[in-house]
């Protein structure tokens, strides 16, 4: 298993202008020397958040903008080993902008995502969703996650969970441990850091006799996170075929904020 040189008290450590080594806390839950998809997520919307502030230095204005969707691709297994992430703009605009980032470890690409930012106007008078807020976290009742799932990651975060049936369930996310040591790391990245846990919060069966990893992960917002809660109202469905969704209404204190969507490989772990 790999060992990972960085600060215990976060999940990356750079180690360049667009390098990144990651601790024992970014340890996934399906194999020992993988990466959680969750924090490398969050680490994703920093590196375009810092992308987007050095082009705004350099006279390149993209401020006005929020991000309103960012869609991840998966490759392939991502080692717990030192990645790159390469930030490009694919569309500019002032009122749109579409950027696109590339994660790479040991040459080969293992995420592309993408993500559209689009201007901020004030529509409060018209603000709405049919969503129905999540009761506070102090109503959940604490969740032991590390007792369904191994890895760092899961290690390293407080889970309230409240489970209503096979596939369903809701929980509140919170995580004390910084995503890049000595960062800050603005509301998107620290809220989505957290959301591609929401696959393992409400499973429709035991990890331990089948396997359902996810091969991407989009999320929409309809506002910006706010605060260190991050609310997952997670539904699971199995098809027939070898296929599954994990659908989530995404929330933060103040109530539903967004969505996110995964589509899911399901297998039994003796690979029959």
């Amino acid at each position: 298993m790999t060992t990972p040189n960085a600060a215990p008290d976060s999940y990356y450590q750079r180690t360049g202008e667009n390098t990144y080594k990651p601790t024992v806390h970014a340890q996934g839950a399906w194999h020992p020397d993988e990466q959680h998809f969750s924090p490398l997520g969050g680490l994703i919307v920093h590196a375009i958040d810092r992308y987007r502030a050095d082009r705004q230095r350099a006279g390149r204005p993209s401020g006005g903008l929020a991000l309103a969707r960012i869609s991840f691709d998966i490759l392939g297994l991502i080692a717990l080993e030192e990645s790159e992430i390469t930030v490009e703009t694919v569309r500019p605009g002032r009122t749109i902008e579409l950027i696109e980032a590339t994660v790479t470890i040991g040459g080969r690409a293992v995420v592309r995502a993408r993500a559209w930012f689009l201007a901020e106007l004030d529509t409060t008078a018209v603000a709405g969703t049919h969503d129905e807020p999540l009761p506070a976290p102090e109503a959940f009742e604490p969740w032991t996650m590390a007792g369904v799932w191994g890895g760092g990651y899961i290690s390293s975060i407080e889970v309230r969970r409240r489970e209503t049936g096979p596939g369903r369930a809701a929980a509140w996310l919170a995580g004390p441990v910084e995503l890049v040591a000595g960062e800050p790391s603005g509301p998107h990245a620290s809220f989505v850091r957290l959301v591609d846990t929401a696959n393992g919060i409400a499973v429709r069966q035991s990890p331990t006799e089948w396997m359902f990893p996810n091969t991407d992960l989009t999320i929409h917002f309809h506002r910006r996170p706010e605060g260190p809660w991050t609310g997952l109202d997670v539904s699971v469905s199995f098809g027939p075929a070898g296929h599954g969704i994990t659908s989530t209404v995404l929330h933060d204190v103040h109530g539903p904020l967004g969505r996110a969507e995964q589509i899911l490989t399901v297998r039994p772990m003796n690979g029959s």
